[in-house]
């Protein structure tokens, strides 16, 4: 018999499209191929940087847009889930498969499954045990309520035994994220290029391989309070001393910066420099762009928990300015050392870095380009026909 019922694909938020990236083309390949629907709800709301990373991806256009845009938490998660309802109802799915810890993972999962709909969460069991990131309370709540769990390290399956998940529904396939970022690295700009093109009018800033610091920033922990944030820079600032500084400024980072009174320590806006001659700051960037000046920095410092595991993929130095991490791999096998908001020991692990003393890593188990092919064996033979 013929399979009609799609299986719904959800996205939000930029991580959410890498992985949807590897996963789509997985479900719909082979002699069995499913048939899926790409649902985006419009979480991420910056069209010129949508558009760009679908472009770049080869994710094809949204066959559903749910326009939500910005908000609070509440007010975001509410909108996602009284417009994806009659998007369910519509579509009657044979299941909702959601990605990583944004509120629309989240948000769509609660509405599917109180339609007796069955959820599939790729990227399942991280935690970060910081209950105050919003991500951690997305992580956990979607957890307990999915029916499928992928997951891209062992530890994640005693993360969810211990919670109460039923092993059978737990599978260990490796990170779909670094099934693209394979894919994608043979198209990257070097990172000469990738500065020809976004500050032709600067020339003489260093972008030779292994001659610069990348930095992002955009945790609320990090740019919400103006004291953090300032405490941030002014270490940046001394890091720029040591080693020149790209730092494409997220959009919310930005703003935070701006309300805060903070532009002077930084050139006062976006492609300058500032103080020191040392920090060049950039719009935000398209993957590809992102992927080219990762791979060919000597360190990068964030607070993004994708570019944590993109760094160890690719063997870069990765310094993450946060207490914790819900990607412990990547600490304990990986490039990366977690420093917190601690200037002096954001200096400390820096010059150990520069001095050729950073860790080595390697990259993790199943991290080989083929998650997305194992997620999919998975579902054809709990869905297919």
């Amino acid at each position: 018999m013929a399979h009609y019922s799609p299986i719904l694909c959800v996205v939000g938020a930029r991580p959410n499209f890498m992985k949807m990236a590897a996963i789509l083309p997985a479900l719909q390949s082979g002699p069995s191929p499913l048939p899926v629907r790409l649902i985006h709800t419009g979480q991420h709301y910056d069209e010129a940087m949508k558009a760009s990373f679908f472009r770049q991806l080869q994710i094809p256009e949204p066959d559903v847009d749910l326009e939500v845009g910005s908000g609070s938490h509440a007010q975001q998660t509410a909108q996602i889930m009284q417009r994806f309802e009659p998007v369910i109802d519509r579509e009657k799915p044979e299941a909702v498969l959601v990605v990583g810890d944004v509120n629309s993972t989240l948000a769509c999962s609660l509405v599917a499954v109180k339609k007796r709909i069955p959820v599939i969460h790729v990227e399942a069991g991280l935690r970060s045990f910081d209950r105050s990131m919003p991500e951690e309370i997305n992580r956990i709540l979607t957890d307990r309520i999915s029916d499928l769990l992928f997951t891209t390290e062992r530890q994640a399956k005693i993360h969810l035994t211990q919670e109460g998940v039923v092993p059978k529904r737990v599978h260990f396939v490796g990170n779909v994220m670094i099934d693209t970022l394979r894919r994608i690295l043979p198209q990257a700009p070097s990172s000469a290029e990738v500065l020809a093109r976004e500050v032709p009018h600067i020339t003489d800033f260093p972008r030779e391989p292994g001659s610069y610091a990348l930095l992002t920033l955009h945790r609320p922990s990090n740019v919400d309070d103006p004291g953090v944030l300032e405490k941030l820079l002014m270490t940046m600032r001394d890091v720029s001393r040591r080693v020149p500084i790209i730092f494409p400024v997220h959009p919310r980072t930005a703003l935070r910066i701006e309300q805060a009174d903070l532009g002077f320590m930084l050139g006062g806006g976006l492609q300058r420099r500032g103080p020191t001659g040392r920090i060049l700051q950039l719009p935000p960037l398209g993957y590809v762009e992102m992927l080219g000046l990762m791979a060919h920095a000597r360190v990068v410092l964030t607070d993004s928990g994708g570019i944590q595991e993109e760094t160890t993929a690719l063997g870069v130095p990765c310094l993450t300015l946060r207490e914790n991490t819900e990607r412990p791999i990547t600490v304990a096998e990986g490039t990366n050392t977690v420093v917190g908001q601690d200037g002096d020991r954001i200096l400390g692990e820096l010059d150990s870095i520069l001095a050729g003393k950073g860790k080595a890593g390697r990259v993790p188990e199943l991290w080989d380009g083929q998650a997305a092919q194992r997620i999919a064996r998975v579902i054809k033979q709990r869905f297919g026909r």
